[in-house]
């Protein structure tokens, strides 16, 4: 891992649950981590209820774009979290991957994706405590 390690998080449509990943460590983790979003299948936009759910953390998703998973993506990444995509995700020697298993915000409530959300957060959290460590409180 470089000195700014790079995390790709994926899901199918690359819509909802990495996005709201990807979002959380932009914000909590600042420069400091690259952060990439892909899926394998991507949608044409966000899920409107996942910007929702993240507005209001303060977090602003509404103008990312779904993005097909590459190889090119897995490659520069460190870290490959994956969300639900199964085996549509090539493993490469050397990287670190993780399966977070979270329920798919497609057509949920908001009340259900805050829910999603907020396990999300926890896990990101968590991430970034072994990424930073020290440099980085849970919580803040």
């Amino acid at each position: 891992m470089t000195d700014r390690p790079t995390v790709l998080f994926v899901c199918v449509h690359n819509a909802g649950r990495s996005q709201m990943a990807a979002g959380y460590l932009r914000a909590l983790g600042g420069d400091a981590i690259e952060v990439l979003s892909a899926g394998s299948a991507p949608k044409d936009a966000i899920n409107p209820v996942a910007v929702q759910a993240m507005a209001e953390e303060g977090i602003d998703i509404a103008d990312a774009t779904p993005t097909l998973l590459t190889t090119d993506a897995v490659r520069e990444s460190d870290i490959v979290i994956t969300m639900g995509c199964g085996d549509a995700c090539p493993v490469f020697p050397g990287k670190r991957y993780e399966d977070w298993e979270l329920e798919d915000p497609a057509g949920k409530d908001l009340e259900t994706v805050r829910s999603i959300r907020d396990e999300i957060r926890t896990r990101v959290e968590a991430l970034l405590g072994e990424l930073l460590p020290g440099a980085w409180v849970t919580g803040t």
